[in-house]
């Protein structure tokens, strides 16, 4: 396999918040748009392989959502505007447009053709920028500006498709993703991990689940790991910490701000083309909050996890990779 796709259309920035609203506001098109141009001004997207996008069948929306809830969400293109308002009131941080539904279905189909090309072997690798996005919405409903849940349908078509029996899905925004922890959080075949801005609670999405001992539930659990951020302003020595103290060992056995935003868009692509990686500059020690989340991550996971048992020889493991890396 070689090559990286890029699967984007400008299909899926054709809806806007249409009412006043100073939660939703910032879901705007316009956050697809400067991560697309960001990749052809840097050149990144035509050094990609493109694939053209379908919609989502009806079975494939319904591998992660209740067929009352697909019911619902078909109907929104014949709603008027106040019909609209009405039908997004009785969900969460979330608002519905004439072409939503059509929108959230591409941005299914794109995500599921990614996977598809992946596991041909048709590209090594690949990145779907898509809206509306997906790890927030649930089985009976939308959630977080979410509609459709993107990341979790693609999943379980994968396991479907493709008989896989281990799945990481690493969820790097600044919200937790609810939605993907509810749908695998008893499913072993799906391990789920979430760094995210949390606050001890005080960020949405607000909730108990997303602390450090959301670990799963029954054949599930520790296949969900949620490393809290209680501190605003974490740096890469604190990410770094929590990549080699967290993340690695269990794997081997976004933001809405639009300079970042399209800056990591830029970043993920490069790397998926085998680019070298940026300079990090001032690496030093992790702060006390993120020591303090992490250790707290890995002392619930020792029960599920052996590479958590042995900490003090880890630790001295990391900074001997961190001094190579960054003497």
């Amino acid at each position: 396999m070689s090559g990286s796709a890029l699967i984007y259309d400008k299909e899926m920035t054709r809806y806007k918040l249409l009412w006043t609203d100073p939660v939703c506001e910032i879901e705007t098109p316009e956050r697809l748009m400067v991560s697309y141009e960001a990749l052809k001004s840097k050149g990144l997207e035509q050094r990609c392989e493109s694939f053209p996008i379908r919609e989502a069948t009806e079975e494939e929306i319904l591998l992660a959502h209740s067929k009352e809830y697909l019911e619902a969400v078909k109907q929104t293109p014949h709603l008027s505007l106040e019909e609209l308002r009405t039908f997004t009131q009785q969900y969460s941080d979330v608002y519905f447009h004439p072409n939503i539904y059509h929108c959230a279905k591409m941005a299914v189909g794109a995500t599921i053709q990614l996977v598809d090309n992946v596991m041909t072997g048709k590209v090594r690798n690949g990145m779907a920028l898509v809206r509306p996005p997906g790890h927030h919405s649930q089985r009976n409903a939308a959630n977080g500006f979410c509609v459709f849940n993107n990341v979790a349908i693609a999943a379980v078509h994968a396991k479907n498709h493709y008989n896989l029996s281990r799945i990481l899905i690493v969820d790097w925004d600044i919200h937790h993703g609810q939605g993907v922890q509810y749908c695998f959080e008893e499913d072993p075949s799906v391990l789920y991990f979430s760094w995210h801005r949390y606050e001890h609670r005080s960020f949405w999405p607000y909730l108990a689940e997303s602390d450090f001992d959301g670990v799963g539930k029954g054949k599930g659990a520790g296949f969900n790991i949620n490393l809290p951020w209680n501190k605003v302003g974490m740096t890469n020595s604190d990410y770094l910490y929590a990549f080699f103290q967290v993340l690695l060992p269990v794997a081997y056995e976004g933001g809405y701000n639009m300079s970042s935003l399209a800056q990591s868009v830029c970043q993920t692509v490069q790397t998926l083309l085998g680019d070298p990686t940026p300079v990090l500059a001032s690496v030093g020690s992790p702060c006390h909050s993120a020591l303090e989340s992490v250790q707290n991550v890995r002392a619930v996971h020792q029960n599920y996890w052996n590479c958590f048992k042995h900490i003090g020889e880890q630790e001295l493991l990391l900074y001997f990779i961190l001094f190579l890396f960054f003497p």
